[in-house]
């Protein structure tokens, strides 16, 4: 997909090294907050590290997306296949100082293609910290509805963090 200068591609083992530097600098850290989307404020450390990313690029039920501008990767997100017609979005990430001005929305809209297209999913799922008001609001914008399930987070936490389930029908 190309959108102005934009091509949204499925990543190649080439784009790991800036792909992770990019998805740390929009998730966590101080260059983080120059973004909205950010966790800086509630975790730390890595967000992914390169060979779970690396991985995701091995497993034929995972897809990772790249955004890039003149060939510079600007932002990712990543598809799974969850079966029974269910994809997953995760890893979403704009490059910080291009947030808010449309490029999550393309790669959602991306995804969602990808999900349908590729894994035949019929329903996307995503999940978000329970916390993020200001993101669960921007998903639910773009049609994905609070399901009431939660999921623990990843990483323990004192106090415990935990992940709201968003879900969207796929036309």
């Amino acid at each position: 997909m190309t959108t102005d200068t934009v091509l949204i591609r499925l990543a190649a083992a080439a784009d790991l090294g800036p792909l992770h530097a990019l998805v740390q600098r929009a998730y966590r850290g101080d260059s983080a907050r120059a973004g909205w989307t950010h966790e800086a404020d509630l975790v730390e450390g890595q967000r992914i590290e390169p060979e779970a990313l690396a991985a995701i690029l091995a497993q034929p039920g995972e897809h990772l997306l790249v955004a890039t501008r003149d060939g510079v990767p600007i932002g990712c997100v990543q598809v799974t296949d969850r079966g029974e017609g269910v994809g997953y979005l995760g890893l979403l990430a704009v490059d910080p100082g291009l947030q808010a001005a449309g490029l999550g929305k393309l790669l959602i809209a991306a995804a969602e293609r990808e999900a349908a297209t590729r894994f035949g999913a019929h329903t996307m799922e995503m999940s978000v910290i329970e916390q993020r008001a200001e993101l669960l609001a921007y998903y639910e914008r773009r049609g994905y509805v609070r399901t009431g399930e939660y999921r623990p987070f990843p990483i323990p936490m004192t106090p415990p963090l935990r992940l709201m389930v968003l879900a969207k029908p796929l036309g």
